[in-house]
């Protein structure tokens, strides 16, 4: 990776980390990672788009690796997450761009084409399909739908709690959650963020392998780990705790349509598709812009780590169509 350029974009009020490859004067594509990750999981794809001549930039996103942490909670809304995508656009000179995300950044590129359709131009979500907006707040859906069992992301609300756990045990989490969710775990492990009872933990819900599976190496770990071990979770998490202020801000937009060209790719062993049945379908009439939806036999929820060659392939037809 030593083609790969560092740099920090003054963006939306804050300082933001990116690592760039490929031309600068090309079409630019923008890659936004989700949790617990940085740009490093976009490693596969940064030397590729290169090479095939687009301008790649990942982002450490807000609240992560080198960027900064806005210490308030409720600074890390779907707004605030678009208008740091604008921003760095601004800052590149860049008049527009394709962007794609994996995870949280998923919602970020589905938001950031229905807010901005003059500056994201197309879009491809990885693993998080769109979804309109809900009739009500998420954490209440969730109550709901999960009512008296453990579901990781209720247990990710409570400011500080979930941080005692995972900054105490980054690396551990990490090799575990990573694993636990991803294509290589046991097919029961499918639902592994849902049940037990609401007092249990993190690691408690997860499989800490003995092996790594093929696609993460040690040296992959390992950077991630020190990350974490460096700025703590506390950022990733609080975009957790924003997603009913980002469900209150977002209203305006309810009805809006995806009409740019889209692509959604995912793994028919993630548990977030395992949890939205019927999304992928759904789309096509909330997307019309939906060029193709594919998905990856075996895959877990770590899509481009996973299967970075399938992912490329698929994300340079994209791209080459527009």
């Amino acid at each position: 990776m030593s083609d790969l350029r560092h740099r920090t974009l003054s963006t939306n009020g804050i300082q933001m980390h990116v690592v760039e490859a490929g031309d600068a004067g090309a079409p630019l594509v923008l890659l936004c990672h989700g949790f617990p990750e940085s740009w490093y999981s976009w490693r596969h794809q940064l030397p590729a788009l290169a090479a095939a001549g687009y301008h790649a930039v990942a982002p450490d996103m807000r609240g992560y690796g080198q960027t900064d942490k806005p210490e308030d909670t409720r600074a890390y809304t779907q707004l605030h997450h678009v208008g740091d995508m604008v921003g760095v656009l601004d800052a590149l000179g860049a008049s527009s761009a394709t962007i794609v995300g994996h995870d949280w950044g998923a919602p970020v590129a589905w938001n950031a084409a229905v807010l901005r359709p003059d500056r994201f131009t197309a879009v491809a979500g990885l693993s998080v399909p769109w979804a309109p907006r809900a009739p009500m707040p998420p954490t209440t859906m969730m109550k709901m739908l999960f009512a008296d069992q453990w579901f990781y992301f209720l247990y990710f609300q409570e400011p500080g709690r979930a941080e005692r756990e995972l900054d105490a045990n980054a690396e551990t989490f990490l090799r575990a959650f990573l694993y636990s969710i991803s294509g290589d775990a046991p097919i029961e492990r499918l639902m592994s963020m849902v049940g037990g009872p609401k007092t249990g933990t993190m690691l408690e819900h997860l499989l800490v392998p003995e092996t790594l599976p093929a696609w993460l190496s040690a040296d992959d770990l390992a950077f991630y780990a020190g990350e974490f071990r460096r700025t703590g979770f506390r950022g990733g998490l609080n975009w957790y705790r924003c997603a009913d202020a980002s469900w209150e801000l977002t209203a305006a937009w309810a009805d809006v349509r995806i009409t740019q060209p889209a692509l959604f790719v995912a793994g028919d062993r993630d548990g977030v598709i395992a949890m939205m049945p019927g999304a992928v379908d759904t789309m096509r009439q909330t997307v019309p812009g939906l060029r193709d939806a594919i998905l990856l036999p075996g895959c877990g929820h770590w899509t481009q780590q996973e299967r970075p060659r399938e992912v490329n392939e698929a994300l340079l037809a994209f791209l080459r169509a527009l």
